[in-house]
């Protein structure tokens, strides 16, 4: 792990007041609760680079069951790398290398019999930016269930929808236009279409990659009710720059700095007590 020039220095960067070595914080083990009873997902001394970037630097993290883990820290700080670990989507990356465990329900997700597809199917992920196909507001949910054979007949499908618009707190604002294109929707509604997307091929877990940065304050009111109320179902994973945010969705907060896992715990105890002189420093905004 790389060196601690001073105090006031990670890797070079300089950390505003003094800071505790981290090389000497993360060897001593009080990270935080890294592990969780019957975690969902299970990542164990994960590595990323991408070429010569060493971008993921041995982060050990759980993702619980029917709870909420908010992933926050500076930009370029490694937690959408991370996220996007939890479903392979960093394969398309050419030059991306990865090294450590990460085990969805005790099994490899990075082992040579696990396909990607069937992967993303139980690992899905919603994107910043909201991204509805060119289709119909009813194709974007069908496409998915359809493609993977999920449906059993017209009306399983068209109750699959239903359902999956339903849960996104989506169904009563569209059910009369359900013919019209996704991308005619509102930035809040073209998220929660997303979402519904994302749910309709019943995966187990939900990846958010910053869902509501592109979005105002009362869309994203919306999406944030909505992941407290689907947290009963799935297990969930979101990366976010907001920490008043972070604090209102999640049960447990990881804080990530240039690659490192730094800090991890319950949600009341990392706003309210963190262990780190970093953490400490970011959430009240001396850096970030």
């Amino acid at each position: 792990m790389t060196a601690i020039a001073s105090e006031n220095t990670i890797d070079g960067m300089e950390i505003p007041g003094p800071a505790l070595a981290l090389e000497s914080y993360m060897v001593s083990g009080t990270v935080g609760e890294v592990t969780v009873p019957n975690p969902r997902i299970r990542a164990q001394h994960v590595n990323v680079w991408y070429g010569q970037k060493h971008a993921i630097k041995n982060v050990s993290l759980d993702l619980g069951t029917n709870n909420v883990l908010s992933m926050i820290g500076p930009s370029g700080c490694g937690k959408s790398t991370f996220l996007r670990c939890l479903n392979r989507m960093n394969d398309t990356i050419a030059n991306c290398k990865i090294e450590g465990t990460i085990q969805l329900d005790g099994k490899d997700i990075y082992h040579n019999d696990m396909d990607p597809v069937a992967l993303r199917v139980r690992v899905g992920m919603v994107f910043q930016k909201p991204n509805p196909f060119p289709k119909s507001i009813f194709e974007n949910v069908a496409y998915g269930p359809r493609i993977h054979g999920l449906a059993t007949s017209k009306s399983h499908l068209e109750e699959i929808v239903e359902t999956s618009l339903r849960k996104a707190g989506l169904w009563t604002e569209v059910k009369d236009y359900l013919q019209q294109p996704g991308t005619g929707l509102s930035g809040g509604q073209q998220q929660r279409l997303c979402i519904a997307r994302a749910i309709a091929v019943s995966p187990e877990v939900i990846l958010m990659d910053e869902p509501c940065s592109a979005l105002d304050p009362i869309a994203t009111a919306k999406i944030e009710e909505l992941i407290d109320e689907l947290r009963a179902n799935y297990s969930i994973g979101i990366v976010t720059h907001s920490m008043q945010q972070a604090a209102r969705v999640s049960q447990r907060t990881a804080y990530f700095h240039l690659g490192h896992l730094v800090e991890v715990g319950e949600t009341g105890q990392i706003f309210t007590n963190p262990r780190h002189r970093l953490t400490e420093d970011y959430i009240t905004g001396r850096f970030g």
